[in-house]
């Protein structure tokens, strides 16, 4: 997937590929082992909650994501996404906060 001249952290454009190709390994190698994730109202903590919950999310939603815009600030960075698959509304815009640390994600939150 070719990522509109967007200058994205390594591990975004990792992030995102790894999304596209429902490849919940390579997803979960993304992030640092205590990671976080919060989605849908739900906590993801630690590598095997977000593989199984990335799982469950391309299993339920065929997920296909375009970065629209990202923003580094000190606070971590917000990647602005469309977002279409199998669920109501499709596609939609969600924006994830994401904490990178030592080249890792450590925290993401997704929101709409």
């Amino acid at each position: 997937m070719e990522i509109k001249n967007l200058e994205l952290p390594p591990i975004i454009t990792a992030l995102i590929n790894s999304q596209n190709e429902h490849d919940s390994t390579a997803f979960v190698a993304c992030f640092m082992d205590q990671a976080e994730v919060f989605d849908e109202g739900k906590h993801h903590k630690g590598s095997q909650e977000i593989k199984a919950w990335n799982e469950q999310t391309n299993s339920e939603y065929n997920t296909q994501n375009e970065p629209i815009s990202f923003e580094h600030t000190d606070a971590g960075d917000v990647l602005t996404l469309k977002v279409s698959g199998n669920f109501k509304g499709s596609p939609i815009q969600l924006k994830y906060n994401i904490i990178i640390q030592d080249n890792l994600i450590s925290y993401l939150s997704i929101a709409s």
